[in-house]
């Protein structure tokens, strides 16, 4: 029963702020990548960012470089993404995911998505 849960969503305005949590329940995710992908209504899902287990490595899509902040909890049994200066742009079924650290990245595990809707 591998699970990961995401919360956080809501209706916000330009500029406003959210943080994204991810659960991750039902084994250990010892050495394994958390990512942040994102769908907009009619569109491909789109990575959004990515955190290495032991929260050294970061990667941000171009388009959240400094507005966004993923980081974790103890154990990563939660990874947050800190969404400030919200765009309409932004506005998605966000999703997390986990996998382990292969190349090319691989994810095993999906959350079921929270939505995010950002007004103008």
């Amino acid at each position: 029963q591998v699970q990961l849960l995401e919360s956080g969503g809501g209706l916000v305005q330009a500029g406003d702020s959210l943080r994204l949590s991810c659960a991750a329940s039902g084994r250990t995710f010892v050495g394994y990548n958390i990512g942040w992908f994102r769908q907009a209504p009619g569109k491909e899902r789109e990575f959004v960012s990515r955190i290495n287990w032991s929260a050294t490595n970061t990667y941000y899509a171009d388009s959240v470089k400094g507005r966004f902040t993923i980081s974790r909890s103890n154990a990563m049994q939660k990874v947050y993404l800190q969404m400030n200066s919200l765009k309409p742009e932004d506005t998605a079924v966000y999703y997390c995911a986990a996998g382990p650290p292969v190349n090319p990245f691989k994810y095993d595990y999906w959350g079921q998505g929270t939505q995010v809707t950002v007004s103008s």
